[in-house]
């Protein structure tokens, strides 16, 4: 019985066809969450509107991507929309849904980070003169991006390792690629832990930035506070 070989690991994890495959699923996990993102705000704010039947559209928006799987989504543009006069190439159809499916979740968690806004920020936001838009973009984005901040680092990890569902349409991301290599030298275990290992990297990384700036988002130093905080507990603590 063959097992783990080291020397093909290294092999795998070093090999450059590889190493474009890491590239290109990085690429396309920063243009889905990009692309999301933006889509998202909007949609979110659709969500939020006064109006019935906009904010049914949105929802329904919603309702449709969330609730159905991303393979389905990515086989209707791949091959669905070539049949009503639509057709996209591979590299668009892969960005076009990540980018739809992406912007439901993006949705619903930067509504939720709107909701946990204190409406009384708006109110002052308001008696201070500024603009529906103006208090948007000054007051209430920057506190609801501190809020947003921990799901949206759980849904990119999520979009990274979906970006491997692409490989059902020949895009050759890091899934597809390790799955053409694996089937010329039939190393499967040693090729897909090296996969395993780039996403690995690739998620780590996005934990170092997401860390870095929900430091950048919060303006309470959690050092300083800690060391205040905690004397006060373990006071609290002692038998009386």
């Amino acid at each position: 019985m063959r097992g783990f070989v080291v020397s093909d690991f290294l092999d795998a994890l070093t090999n450059q066809f590889l190493l474009v495959g890491v590239l290109v699923t990085a690429g396309l996990t920063v243009v889905g969450l990009a692309g999301g993102l933006m889509l998202g705000l909007v949609i979110a704010l659709l969500r939020a509107s006064g109006n019935k039947a906009v904010s049914g559209v949105a929802r329904g928006y919603i309702w449709f991507f969330r609730g159905t799987p991303l393979l389905i989504q990515m086989v209707m543009v791949y091959s669905g929309l070539p049949q009503v006069g639509i057709k996209f190439g591979v590299l668009l159809s892969v960005i076009v849904t990540l980018v739809l499916n992406e912007a439901a979740y993006m949705a619903e968690i930067i509504r939720g980070g709107f909701l946990a806004v204190p409406p009384g920020q708006g109110d002052a936001a308001k008696a201070l003169g500024l603009s529906r838009t103006l208090a948007l973009r000054k007051v209430i984005l920057p506190q609801a991006v501190r809020i947003i901040l921990p799901a949206l680092g759980n849904s990119v990890n999520g979009l990274l390792k979906a970006t491997s569902i692409a490989s059902v349409i020949s895009m050759e991301e890091l899934m597809r690629r390790s799955e053409m290599i694996m089937q010329v030298k039939f190393d499967v275990l040693e090729v897909f832990a090296a996969a395993a290992v780039y996403y690995l990297v690739l998620t780590t990384l996005w934990d170092r930035a997401q860390r870095w700036l929900e430091r950048r988002f919060d303006p309470v130093d959690r050092t300083a506070a800690e060391k205040t905080i905690a004397p006060a507990i373990e006071q609290a603590a002692l038998p009386r």
